[in-house]
């Protein structure tokens, strides 16, 4: 079971999409998304299984939740260095995201 702990150890940080990718070495539909998370963290890649809920043009400047202190991972030929918060949902993944806008690199509290 996860304690307090292990939640406090997550680096949870908002970012804003900034470039887009469909992803066609991915073994399930996914676009490559290169995310800001402003000037002390910069530009991470993430590999994201979001194609049911959204087209690659309306996530260019969406902002989003995003762990990115996890280990970077190998998709493919793609690394990807940050996990993107999402809801599985029957229709697909509903990415997380701020009520309102907020500074990139903002942190989860």
């Amino acid at each position: 079971m996860a304690n307090i702990e292990d939640f406090l150890n997550l680096d949870i940080r908002v970012g804003e999409i900034v470039q887009t990718e469909i992803f066609h070495k991915a073994k399930k539909p996914a676009y490559k998304l290169w995310i800001d998370f402003g000037e002390e963290i910069g530009i991470k890649k993430s590999s994201a299984q979001i194609t049911q809920q959204y087209s690659k043009d309306e996530l260019v400047g969406k902002q989003v939740l995003g762990i990115v202190n996890f280990p970077k991972r190998q998709i493919a030929d793609f690394m990807s260095e940050v996990l993107v918060l999402g809801v599985y949902t029957k229709d697909g993944v509903v990415l997380i995201t701020p009520e309102k806008k907020v500074n990139k690199g903002d942190k989860l509290g």
